[in-house]
Order: structure tokens, then sequence, then C-alpha cells
């Protein structure tokens, strides 16, 4: 029982995983003995986010390639498989954002969110869940998000996507279960990040946060580690189709 929650000898693939939440579940992850895969659209991005990992004494590797890309993605998840070696766990966290009012909102933001949002969930997790299967073990953590539940001015499509994944994580859940493969979901709250940081300087939109949320304040990245570090590891091995939400108790105050 004192391994519950090691990850020494797991490989870890994670999208979109070159800077943000991303890269910081890396770090936390990899502290637990991961092996890490950095995926990003961006070479460099990529190159400098497994460095980070390595000089800190860390295994990291580099996967660059399209997660919108059905192509792409299965030839990215074969060289992996075959070059680095098996994925243990999968990490769909790569995501977008894009705000206007619903009835303004350009059909090229919506098609550019649901394909990274959406579309790059169940292109990856097919690509990777088709190699779990044949060993009959694997976890897939997919990022949803408070939206997954809740709609907010603004983020439409962003909404959807999220909900969308939420119904996918069950979904994939009810048919890889069977084979010994874990498909969960974690739900950040709002987090200071670079995607968020225009609301965290707005004091009237951190005020309003403050007093909807019961922490009373926002999340740090590093907050969601744990989380990551439970779905990954034995602990959570009949754990499925479940979405942890990691919010600070917005979701349940009225």
């Amino acid at each position: 029982m004192n391994d519950l929650f090691s990850l020494q000898n797991k490989r870890i693939l994670i999208t979109g995983s070159g800077q943000g939440i991303g890269f910081t579940m890396a770090q936390g992850l990899a502290k637990y003995g991961a092996e890490i895969i950095i995926n990003d659209i961006s070479g460099e991005r990529a190159e400098k986010a497994a460095a980070r990992l390595k000089e800190a004494g860390y295994k990291a590797h580099v996967a660059v390639f399209n997660v919108t890309d059905p192509q792409d993605v299965e030839q990215a998840i074969e060289n992996i498989e075959t070059g680095i070696g098996p994925i243990d766990v999968l990490f769909n966290n790569a995501g977008i954002q894009r705000r206007h009012k619903f009835t303004e909102f350009p059909v090229s933001d919506w098609n550019a969110v649901v394909a990274v949002n959406q579309t790059a969930v169940f292109l990856v997790s097919r690509a990777v869940a088709r190699r779990m299967l044949s060993r009959q073990q694997g976890k897939i953590v997919n990022i949803c998000s408070m939206q997954s539940e809740l709609g907010r001015d603004t983020i439409t499509p962003y909404a959807a996507t999220k909900g969308a994944v939420k119904m996918l994580t069950r979904s994939m859940c009810v048919e890889l279960a069977r084979y010994n493969i874990q498909v969960n979901g974690i739900a950040p709250g709002y987090f200071k990040t670079a995607m968020t940081q225009s609301l965290v300087e707005d004091s009237a939109f951190t005020d309003w946060l403050c007093k909807r949320t019961p922490a009373a304040r926002w999340g740090e990245p590093e907050e969601l580690i744990g989380a990551a570090v439970f779905l990954s590891s034995k602990a959570s091995d009949f754990v499925n189709g479940h979405l942890l939400f990691v919010d600070g108790g917005m979701l349940v105050a009225v």
C-alpha cells in the first residue's frame, strides 16, 4: 500500500503541455516518478518544457503533433509507442478559448474551439485506447471544466465542448472499463493562468468570484496536481467515468 500513489514506471502523455496547466501537471506527475511525454503543436515550446523537466532530473520526451489532425495524431501515437514505449496514462489537456457574444460568434472561432477542445479528445483517446486494449490496462484523464456543468457569458462554444467532453468521458468508461481502462475527468474551477489573466486583473470579476466561491479565492495551478496524481495511480483503479471537480466548492454553492 505504500506505493498507492506512486507513478514509478508510468509513461504519461499530456497534450498541450508545453506551457500553462499542462506543464504544471507534467512537473507534478514527474515528481511522483512518472516519465513524461510533452506534446505541443509548437516544437520550440515542447523542447523547452522537456528541457526544464530534464534539468530537474526527470525523464521527459517530446511529441510534436497537431491534436486536431487525425493522420498526425495516429502517426504520432504510433511513433511514441514504438520509439519511446507504451503509453500508460493519457491526459487530454489541450484546449483553447474564444470570447464573443453568442449572437455575434464567428463560425470560424466556433469550429476552432470544437476542434481543439472536443474533437481532439476523441482523436487522441481513440488512438491511445486502441493500444491500451491489447495490453488490457491504461488510464485516460480528460480535462473538463466548471463549464461542463455551468454556462457563462461569451463562451458558449467552450461550455458546449466541455459539456461534450464530460459525456465523452462517461461513454468511454462504459466501453473501456471492461478492459481495465479507467477513464475519468478533472474539472477545474477558476484558476490563475495565462488564459484567465485578464479576468484575474479585473477587480470586479475577482470580487464576484471570491463571493461566489466558498473558498473565497482563485485556485493556483499547482492545486490540480493532487487530482492528477490520484487519477494516474493505482489509487484510482476502481474509479471510472467520474468527474473530479477542483473548484473551491463553487459548483455546490448557491
